[in-house]
């Protein structure tokens, strides 16, 4: 078991933004502290506003799997085991499909819900699973960048804004909210799920989070019962004048109970019909529809689906890694929709590459480059955005990037969550796509 100590060091010590002191305890938790009402002290917030939710789809989604490039004869070519036939996609075009294992994104694209971008990538793509994936978190393809590009938009465009502006659904910060201010909060706890469902109480997630911030004997240091906590995704600590890094942290963490009993008591108000299935993304996205339904003051939600790196016998397992999502993106906008708050939610999905165009020789795809995301909900302007790349001119086996993904975000950022520039946030300008509605 990890000590109390162990905890606050591996949470708040092993990330990478980074933020002060005072003004965090004072101008936040103390808001906090007065209840749910007084959640929000920025001026524009996710309980009144837009807001967007990230899924990353983790390991390299392989794009062509996705968006089936079915009436091109070199996909058929470089894939006699893995190509999709005409009759196992949804045809959006009369080249392109959807893997038929969403047919609820299929719906939504036929609604004018589902925007498509094809062929996303950066420049000189990199086939690591950190370097890209830091790429993509960061917005900065020299893969020098201390902060990521949502905690630049949290630092930027919402000042003043309390922790919970971000929250990620993961067991470490994502590097995307890395910030000099604000960072977000980090949520993954086995005591808020069995609460939220009903398989524990109260009184337990309470007792986890009091031994948490129990005093420390000095010779004997208290188990912390195990999972982790609602607190701030924070890093190199700075700003502290007169008191311990230790003594710090422990400040901290307890103003991160305060934290974590109000997003677990607003969360726990809202009570769906909609059926959501068990898998760990759509146990994920319920919380979400839970905490937007509670008036969480949340801008942007950060969740995952993972598995997706699919070197041997891909056919069955990409179809149901797709079909997860699909189903829990079904349930997730149907909850959205019952509460009124659909229009008000945008979805976005990105992965650090796609695959190679042939397949290998395990009937698995080996890393790519380009691929194409989705964006998703009635505020979204459907269709497929830009041009499926070519399966001929390649680059060392892989397709070339048509859209930069600094263009999707850039796009994000002004025309949804209205952030002032997305020069600071993306260190340039980038040209926009029309993927939300007027």
């Amino acid at each position: 078991m990890k000590t109390r100590r162990d905890f606050l060091r591996s949470t708040v010590l092993g990330a990478s933004a980074t933020w002060t002191v005072p003004i965090f305890i004072e101008r936040t938790f103390g808001q906090l502290h007065e209840g749910a009402r007084d959640l929000a002290i920025q001026p524009t917030t996710g309980k009144d506003d837009t807001i967007l939710v990230v899924l990353q789809l983790a390991g390299g989604n392989d794009g062509l799997n996705t968006l089936v490039p079915f009436g091109d004869d070199a996909y058929h070519q470089a894939r006699p085991r893995l190509a999709k036939k005409e009759k196992e996609i949804i045809k959006l075009s009369d080249h392109v499909g959807l893997n038929g294992s969403m047919p609820f994104l299929g719906s939504m694209f036929k609604e004018g819900n589902l925007g498509i971008v094809q062929g996303v990538g950066y420049p000189n793509p990199n086939r690591s699973h950190f370097v890209s994936t830091s790429i993509w978190e960061t917005a900065d393809t020299s893969n020098h960048s201390s902060t990521g590009w949502l905690g630049r938009y949290f630092d930027n465009a919402c000042p003043g804004a309390d922790p919970t502006v971000g929250i990620s659904f993961n067991k470490t910060q994502p590097e995307a909210f890395g910030a000099e201010k604000n960072p977000g909060v980090c949520l993954s706890s086995p005591e808020l799920y069995r609460w939220m469902y009903g398989g524990g109480d109260k009184a337990k997630a309470e007792e986890f989070f009091a031994d948490l911030n129990k005093p420390d004997d000095d010779d004997h240091d208290e188990p912390n019962n195990g999972g982790s906590i609602a607190m701030p995704a924070g890093g190199k600590v700075g700003g502290i004048t007169g008191e311990g890094n230790l003594a710090f942290l422990e400040r901290v963490a307890l103003d991160a109970r305060v934290s974590s009993k109000t997003i677990l008591e607003l969360a726990s108000k809202h009570r769906t019909s909609v059926q959501y299935e068990g898998t760990p993304l759509s146990r994920n996205l319920n919380l979400v529809a839970r905490m937007i339904a509670g008036g969480m003051p949340t801008r942007v939600y950060y969740v995952s689906h993972g598995g997706f790196d699919t070197h041997n016998q891909q056919v069955n397992s990409h179809d149901r890694l797709l079909g997860q999502m699909d189903s829990a993106l079904k349930s997730f906008f149907a909850d959205l929709k019952d509460q009124g708050n659909d229009k008000r939610v945008v979805l976005m999905t990105f992965s650090e590459f796609g695959r190679r165009v042939s397949e290998n020789a395990s009937a698995g795809t080996d890393h790519g480059k380009a691929s194409c995301l989705f964006v998703a909900g009635p505020s979204v302007k459907g269709g497929l955005h830009s041009k499926h790349p070519s399966l001929t001119d390649l680059s060392e086996g892989d397709i070339k990037h048509t859209v930069d993904f600094r263009s999707v975000y850039g796009t994000v950022l002004d025309d949804w969550l209205k952030a002032p520039s997305m020069k600071p946030i993306l260190g340039a300008m980038y040209p926009k796509l029309p993927l939300i509605r007027a």
